[in-house]
This record gives structure tokens, sequence and C-alpha cells, in this order.
């Protein structure tokens, strides 16, 4: 059996640090303050006691050594750890290979934040004690240190004013290849990739350049850039991606192929002309990543069974709708690989094509050379398919299309941009597809949205209030929520799900359509014939934990 651990009072009397007296007045002070201190804080706050010497006697302790001050790193050895959550905790790692972590900590009797360290980089953890001030002193400067590098480069971009001239493309070139600035642009662009962000925001003002990563679905601020980098900066981003660089005064779309962050990525660029410059956003697509199952993408057994009858189907016309960002794209390609085989041919119409699926022919939209939806669906009835996706239908003549094809015994799948399900019903006739046509052909629609998902690592139970409980008609009284945490980045959430609704196409919505039946009246005949709405189906993820409440409200907002 282990010997109990000796008291850290004890340990400083016997080391003669300072004597019963102090010691028993300590104790005194930390009952009346509710144990908020350490016995040893007190005594150096209080009793004049060294931080030496606490740490020595929790060495003793704990039986753990002391931090040799010449290891103190001279640059962070681990990513993906924030120094706000190594401050809060006190924790400075000194050293990392890949296998093991040496880390110097401050107070050994709290091992969540190790724990939690152990956990994201699964490896091993040897522990040194340090002096609070000690570390908290050398995550200062390794912050400090981390931000150079970033002003460092700003420093080395030249100080010059956007030219006047809009012909001065020699100039804009020259800016473009500085060293500084091209470190800077590939800086922005690794940290996204690091940080798993979807999208990259760079805004001009009056006075700065603001960075923004988006990280599931959510902007943050990571950047403020001084405004000399602005043109430089868009000059650069517009060099890599092939767009006009001398061009400020129209919108640009362009494309980066690279590898970042030791990933393959594929950049959407696109740049619009503001008062203050060019704002420019990068979409991040890793090409890397294989895409995800119906199943991981969010459909649970219920609602998977009526999808999987709708794909399964020979011919007609299924829709995913909702807004841009909201995983479209995603399900529809899990949707193929679902009912990708070989007595099946699949032909696909995008923009971008964002995964190859082996089996399937993809086609990129390419307007440059008028090879656009409805010019390239024309041509893709000619080669025989039995499943048609296109990317989005967008317009009249591309409806039109892909109504034909889903009447001629084609499966066709293609995305809309509208609210809700029963919307895609108005949004076909409101382009001027006949009603008819919409009943004939339509098999059904889904909408979806994306929420996040509470971060597995810090999750814990809460009480609802009473009136949220009613408000919502909750099942139950206990929901989950993140606390935050370094897996999180302390947002309390790590990961995306999507929520649906699903709206299949029945008799009585048929003749709905033909009687050209408001969106209303549509979505009562659904729920009557057991629809779940969107808030629905994040409720009931909300119940299960996946998700919190207040996403759910977040991406379905009121009357969903």
């Amino acid at each position: 059996m282990e010997s109990p651990r000796r008291l850290i009072g004890e340990i400083l009397v016997e080391q003669g640090h300072t004597n019963s007296q102090s010691v028993t007045e300590a104790l005194r002070t930390q009952a009346s303050e509710g144990h908020v201190r350490k016995i040893g804080r007190i005594l150096m706050d209080e009793h004049n006691m060294a931080g030496s010497s606490v740490i020595e006697a929790l060495s003793m302790q704990f039986s753990l050594p002391l931090m040799d001050p010449a290891r103190i790193p001279q640059s962070m050895p681990v990513d993906r750890v924030s120094f706000d959550f190594l401050k809060k905790a006190a924790l400075l790692p000194i050293s990392f290979d890949g296998k093991t972590m040496e880390l110097a900590m401050a107070d050994p009797s709290d091992m969540s934040a190790v724990e939690s360290l152990h956990s994201s980089f699964d490896c091993k953890i040897s522990l040194f004690l340090a002096p609070a001030e000690e570390i908290l002193g050398a995550l200062e400067t390794l912050h400090a240190s981390k931000s150079a590098v970033m002003q460092r480069l700003i420093e080395g971009v030249t100080d010059d004013a956007t030219p006047e001239d809009e012909g001065e493309v020699s100039h804009l070139k020259d800016l473009a290849q500085e060293k500084g600035i091209i470190q800077l642009a590939s800086l922005i662009i690794e940290n996204a990739a690091k940080e798993n962000s979807s999208d990259i925001h760079i805004e001009p003002s009056e006075d700065s350049v603001r960075v923004r990563y988006r990280i599931d679905g959510v902007l943050y601020e990571r950047e403020v850039l001084p405004v000399k980098t602005q043109a430089a900066l868009a000059s650069r981003i517009k060099l890599l991606s092939h767009m006009n660089i001398a061009e400020r005064r129209l919108p640009q779309d362009g494309r980066i192929r690279g590898r970042f962050a030791g990933k393959e990525i594929d950049i959407r660029v696109s740049t619009i002309p503001t008062v203050f410059g060019e704002s420019i956003v990068m979409r991040l697509l890793d090409k890397e990543t294989a895409f995800i199952s119906l199943e991981e993408i969010g459909f649970d057994s219920e609602l998977l069974v009526k999808y999987e009858e709708l794909i399964k189907k020979p011919y007609g016309m299924i829709l995913m709708t909702g807004p841009t960002g909201s995983g479209k794209s995603t399900s529809l390609y899990a949707s193929l690989d679902k009912i990708n085989s070989p007595d099946q041919k699949i032909i696909t119409i995008e923009d971008p094509v964002e995964y190859l699926i082996r089996g399937i022919n993809q086609i990129q939209v390419k307007p440059a050379i008028g090879l656009d939806f409805a010019s390239g669906l024309r041509h893709i009835v000619r080669q025989d398919p039995d499943i048609i996706m296109v990317g989005e239908i967008r317009d009249l003549e591309t409806a039109s299309i892909a109504v034909h094809a889903a009447l001629t015994g084609h499966l066709l799948f293609s995305t809309l941009h509208t609210n809700d399900a029963p919307s895609a019903i108005t949004r076909l006739v409101e382009m001027g597809v006949e009603n008819y046509l919409v009943s004939s052909t339509l098999m059904g629609a889904a909408a979806q949205r994306l929420v996040r998902r509470i971060c597995p690592d810090c999750k814990e139970e809460y009480t609802v209030p009473e009136d949220i409980r009613k408000q919502f008609a909750l099942k139950t009284d206990k929901l989950f929520r993140g606390s935050g945490c370094n897996r999180c980045m302390e947002t309390g959430y790590r990961g995306r799900i999507a929520i649906f609704e699903l709206l299949v196409i029945d008799e009585e919505i048929r003749e709905l359509i033909n009687q050209r039946a408001s969106v209303r009246q549509i979505r009562e005949a659904a729920a009557r014939c057991g629809m779940r709405t969107l808030r629905e189906d994040g409720l009931n993820k909300a119940m299960k934990g996946i998700t919190t409440l207040d996403e759910v409200l977040r991406v379905t907002q009121s009357g969903l």
C-alpha cells in the first residue's frame, strides 16, 4: 500500500523555510477563503516566502524533478496549443519529439490540463516543476517571439501606398515578389490549414487589414496587419491564383493549388473591390480528406431509411437545399457514393469538383469557354447516363433540362438555395418550371444546416431551466455543453454535423403542387406525414448530447 503524501507545510518547516505558526496561520486563511488559494501561495503572498522554496517542497512532496532554467525553449516546441490555455494552467512545454513531451508545471496537484495535453497529442508526458512566475515569464517571451515572426515579415514589406495608375503592372509584380510578402501570404495560408479553417477572409479598412479564419462555421480574428500590406498582399494572392494583377476595379475569381501544413490543398479565391481596397476570401479544400458517409454527416437511422428509398429510385429529381456552406455538396457526394456501382453510369457537372470519386465521370464547369451547367447538362444527357448530379440549379434553362432528364428515365441530384425543403418546390415554380412538371419529377427535397459538435474532451452535463424546457418541448431537463479546453481552443466545440429536414413527395404533396399551394400548406401536409423540421432534428441531436441548444437556435432561427 502506497504511503500517504507528506503535507507541504511539514516539508517547508522541516527544510527551515518557515515555522509551524506561519503554517497554522496560512491554514486558517485558506479555510476562511474557502480553499481558493494553495498553502504555498498564501505563504508566498503573506509570509514573504520565496517561490523557489515552495517549488523545492513540491518537488519533494510529489517526487518530481525541478526544471533547469537553462532548458527554457527559445521557440514553442508544439503547435495547436493556445497561449491562453498554457497561461491559465501555468504549463510550459519544454520539448516534444512526437512521442514524449517534456512539460514544466507549477501546481502538480491539478493534473487536468496535463491530461488534456496527453489526450490531445497522444504522447508520454514527462513532468518537471518550476515557479509559476518563471513559467508565465517564459510563455510571455515565447508568445512575443511568435508574434515577432509575423511582425518581422510585416516590417519587411515596402512602405508604399497603393499605386494610383492602374497600368503599373510591373510595380504591382515587384510588390508581390518581395520576400517578406511571399512569406506573409504563405504563413497566413499555413496557419489557416493548421487550424482546419474552411475559409480565410482578408478585409481592408481605412487603417488596417483584418485577417479572419472561419473554423467550424464561425469566424475568428487572427491577425490585424498594417494598411501598407494591403496592395502587396492582394497582389501576391492574385498572382498565385492566376488573376489579372492590374485589375482592381472588378471582382475576380481564381484558384491556388499547393501543399500547406503538410496537406494538399485546393484554394478557391474570390476578390471584390471595396472602398479601402480589395477584399479577399479564400476557401480551402483539403484534397486528401476523404468524403464522409451519410451516417457520419448526420443522418440518423430513421432518416436514413427514408432517404435511401429515395436515392435508390430509378428516375426522378432529388434536391439538397440550404445556404452556401451548409454542406449540400458533401451530402450529394455521400449520396452518389452510396449508390455507385459498376452497373450504373454516373456523370456530374460541378463548380468546382471538390472530391474525386472512383467510377464516376466528373465535369468541371468552365464558363469562360461556354461550359456552364445548362450546356454541360444538355451534353451529359446524350452520354446515356443512369444518374446525373448537377452542382446547382441557378436558372430556368438548367432547371428545364434537369426536369426533362428526370422525366426521361434519369435519376438527377442537384442543389438549390432555399431556407427549407418545402421552399424548393416554390423556387422551381418561380423560376418558370410548370407546376405539373415539378409534381411529376420531384421525388424529394432535403434541407440542411451545419451545427458544431460538442467537444468530447470537455463535454459536461447541465440542468436546463424549466422555462426553456417548456418553450422547446424538451423531453429531458439535462443537456450538454463544452466547458472549453485545449483541444477545442477553449470554444467548447470541435467538428460539425448536419441537421436535416427531409420532404418526401407523396400523393398529397403532388396534389398540392398541382394546385399551386403555398409553402405553408405544403409544410403542414408534410408535418402530418411525419416530416421533422430542421429545428426538431437539431433539438433531437441536442438531447442526444451531440450539439448544444444554442447551436441549434443559431442556425435555425425563429420559425424554422
